[in-house]
């Protein structure tokens, strides 16, 4: 019988550890990347790999999950070509779609639309024009949740994906309120870690760690 952990718990939980991709052009410039698809630049390449031989050594992957876009699909490569795993890609692990934001650096983006960015730092229903709402992100992040718990029970699971939904992640298993999403900070290629408990426990194990870019 396994011995149980600090909470009680014996059944093995589902592990999602959480990655972020490597550096774009648009990150460079700390520019608003949504649904936009720039590639990663040679340094968002170099932190992809490390990522890849950081995951490769220390930790078993049993399903790697990609967002649909370029920059996480790369950075998923990576790894993918370091532990011998196809990457499965997953729309639901998409980032944000920032509209008419997409592009713009804050400063430009709260100066053409300011009551509106000003509300959407602040209340998860607001939306960019076009785009799409916090509370959104966060019910497209639930559902695809449940989908990889149903489908891989007891797995662990590497997720690469963005900031808002890693940070929507991150908020479910910590049962937290909506500050969590502007008061946290999440390094590119960094990794985060959240397990699951068949039960419906969920407990967060790491978060923004970038250990393997020093």
């Amino acid at each position: 019988m396994t011995a149980p952990d600090w909470q009680g718990q014996v059944d093995r939980p589902t592990r999602i550890t959480l990655l972020r991709h490597g550096q774009t052009p648009l990150s460079v410039d700390r520019r608003y990347s949504g649904h936009g698809d720039p590639a990663l630049t040679e340094l968002g390449r170099s932190q992809a790999a490390a990522a890849a031989q950081r995951l490769g050594a220390r930790d078993q992957i049993d399903v790697i999950v990609s967002s649909p876009l370029a920059r996480a699909r790369a950075t998923a490569q990576a790894v993918a070509d370091v532990v011998g795993l196809p990457v499965q890609v997953h729309d639901g692990l998409i980032e944000t779609d920032f509209g008419a934001w997409e592009g713009l650096t804050f400063r430009e983006a709260a100066a053409r639309d300011p009551e509106l960015h000003r509300r959407w730092l602040g209340d998860l229903e607001a939306a960019p024009p076009g785009g799409e709402s916090f509370a959104a992100v966060g019910a497209r992040l639930a559902a695809t949740k449940r989908e990889l718990l149903a489908q891989y029970p007891g797995a662990r699971i590497l997720a690469v994906s963005h900031v808002t939904p890693i940070k929507t992640m991150l908020r479910d298993a910590l049962g937290v309120g909506p500050e969590l999403l502007f008061r946290l900070h999440l390094d590119l290629a960094s990794l985060s870690i959240a397990e699951y408990y068949p039960d419906g426990g969920a407990v967060v194990k790491l978060v923004n760690d970038t250990g393997h870019l020093s």
